[in-house]
């Protein structure tokens, strides 16, 4: 059996990118599933090792862009230089993806102050992949067994929430996470779209009526596709355990709304994915740390679950 090729994105080199790198290569259970390759810089991985304890990573199995020197930067520190390397990694995995020499990428973290101190105005990289790769739609998943999430809207203020919802986009999320639940889960879904206001908006007690112009219909499309629906619900019993229990996945209408009980309940095991792409995408499920960078304390099971997620996805 061929495995999938997985760049793995090295991350930003002054957070616990390079730590959970190395401590992945260093995983040989990981190579019944996939063949990881680092994007990024040897350098730096080997003074990481170093610096931590860890095992050297094989030369051979790093893609070495040479994209900062160890002089340009201190681990732990915002840096617009280790933000342009992180971009750079991100950048070349999503050309090779393209051109089919690996099957699907995994990202460690970058630090979005070290990106934007680098000219790169994107919000994250859900944005960076789907405008290079030329997704026409794409959204933003959360999965873990413990609970998955997905994102209606994502990385914007409370006051544009609203604005840009509409029933188009949320079918279009429901469509993309039904897609997905498909090739993991093996079996139809249960989807729960939440609603925008609190106990979803009370037959128009609270908000404007989103409930009812906007979630209401596009939960209507679905289930006259035969799909299993359920929604809109109040946001504060959604991830109740009996509710989590019986539902595949939630579509959340902002942010915060899937991102807090998500990192409550897995925080470790949590994958972040951009559906909607033409190849898979996974990454981790936090930051870059800079406070524990370098250190040897960093957990590296979510970029684990990461890779094996996008194994499980390159091999549909």
């Amino acid at each position: 059996m061929t495995l999938p090729k997985i760049a793995v994105t090295m991350g930003d080199p002054a957070g616990v990118g390079p730590e959970v790198c190395l401590h992945l290569m260093a995983k040989r259970r990981i190579r019944k599933v996939a063949e990881p390759i680092v994007f990024g810089d040897l350098a730096v991985l080997d003074a990481v090792a170093e610096k931590t304890g860890l095992p050297n990573v094989d030369p051979g199995q790093v893609r070495d862009f040479g994209a900062i020197s160890l002089d340009d930067f201190q681990p732990g520190q915002i840096n617009a230089a280790t933000g342009k390397a992180a971009y750079t990694y991100v950048e070349q995995s999503i050309v090779a993806a393209k051109a089919g020499d690996i099957d699907g990428v995994a990202t460690a973290p970058m630090n979005k102050e070290a990106l934007h101190a680098a000219g790169m105005k994107y919000p994250g990289h859900t944005e960076i992949f789907a405008e290079q790769a030329g997704a026409g739609r794409f959204c933003m998943m959360q999965y873990s067994e413990e609970l998955t999430c997905t994102f209606v809207t994502v990385h914007v203020g409370y006051s544009e929430v609203p604005q840009l919802l509409t029933t188009d986009r949320i079918y279009e999320v429901i469509e993309l996470t039904r897609d997905a639940l498909l090739r993991i889960r093996k079996k139809e879904p249960k989807l729960v779209v939440l609603g925008l206001n609190p106990h979803a908006g009370e037959h128009g007690l609270f908000g404007n009526r989103e409930e009812e112009r906007l979630v209401v219909p596009a939960v209507e499309m679905a289930s006259a596709q035969g799909w299993n629906m359920e929604g809109p619900i109040p946001p504060d019993t959604a991830f109740i355990p009996a509710k989590r229990k019986e539902t595949d996945a939630f579509i959340c209408l902002y942010h915060d709304q899937g991102h807090i009980p998500v990192k409550a309940l897995a925080f470790d095991k949590a994958v972040n994915t951009t559906l909607g792409l033409p190849f898979p995408r996974t990454s981790v499920d936090h930051g870059t740390a800079l406070d524990i960078a370098w250190q040897g304390k960093a957990n590296p099971s979510s970029l684990f679950e990461a890779v094996k997620l996008n194994a499980l996805l390159c091999g549909e």
